[in-house]
C-alpha cells in the first residue's frame, strides 16, 4: 500500500487552534518542516496520534520532506488495518505531532492573534481516521515531567491511496511547478 499527500501546507491559516498562547490562527512558516527533518532521528507514522507505528523514517516506509506547497509524505506499509482504512475510504487526513515549537504571534485588532511557527522539531505524522483533521482536533499535552509540550496538527486534504508498487508523483510534481510560478508573481 502506498499513501501519499500533504500533512500540511505552509503559509496556509488554519481554524482557531488552543495553544500555549491561548486560542490562536496558526500557520507553519516555510522551511520549518525542513529543519525538523533534518534534525529527527526518525519519525514514525501513526493513525489518530495512537501508540502504533505503522511506518517510520528510520525504516524507509515513510519519506518526509518539505517542498514549495508544504510538508510532503509517502508511506509503504502493509499493515491490514491501515490498508482496511484506505480501502474503505476511512483516511480524513493528516495531522502531526510537534515540540520545541519557535514561534511569534501577532495580535490583530477583531481577529484572533496570529501564531507563525518558525521553527519546531517532529514528534510524528499521523493519518486521521476517526479524529477531525484541520486543527479542529488540536490538543496541547504535557510530557513526564512538564517541560515538553506536545502540539498536534492537521490538514484538510484526503490522502492519495494507492496500491502500486511505484508511486506516480506527476500531480505532486504538477503542484509544485504551480506553487513555484504563483511565488514568482
Amino acid at each position: 500500500m502506498h499513501i501519499s499527500g500533504y500533512v500540511n501546507a505552509t503559509e496556509k491559516k488554519s481554524r482557531p487552534v488552543m495553544t500555549p498562547h491561548g486560542r490562536v490562527v496558526e500557520e507553519i512558516e516555510p522551511r520549518a518542516f525542513a529543519g525538523a527533518i533534518q534534525r529527527a532521528g526518525n519519525i514514525p507514522l501513526t493513525v489518530d496520534h495512537g501508540d502504533k507505528v505503522y511506518a517510520s523514517t528510520a525504516d524507509r516506509t515513510l519519506e518526509l520532506r518539505e517542498d514549495d506547497i508544504g510538508l510532503h509524505a509517502d508511506v509503504r506499509a502493509v499493515d491490514a488495518e491501515l490498508a482496511a482504512y484506505a480501502r474503505e475510504g476511512k483516511i480524513k487526513g493528516w495531522s502531526f505531532g510537534m515540540y520545541n515549537v519557535v514561534d511569534e504571534v501577532e495580535e490583530r485588532s477583531g481577529d484572533l492573534p496570529l501564531r507563525r511557527v518558525k521553527g519546531l522539531d517532529l514528534d510524528h505524522v499521523t493519518l486521521v481516521v476517526n479524529k477531525s483533521p484541520v486543527y479542529s482536533a488540536t490538543s496541547v499535552e504535557v510530557r513526564a515531567n512538564g517541560e515538553l509540550a506536545m502540539e498536534q496538527r492537521g490538514h484538510e486534504e484526503t490522502p492519495e491511496v494507492t496500491e502500486t508498487a511505484l508511486p506516480d508523483n506527476s500531480l505532486f510534481e504538477y503542484r509544485i511547478k504551480l506553487a513555484s510560478i504563483r511565488r514568482r508573481k
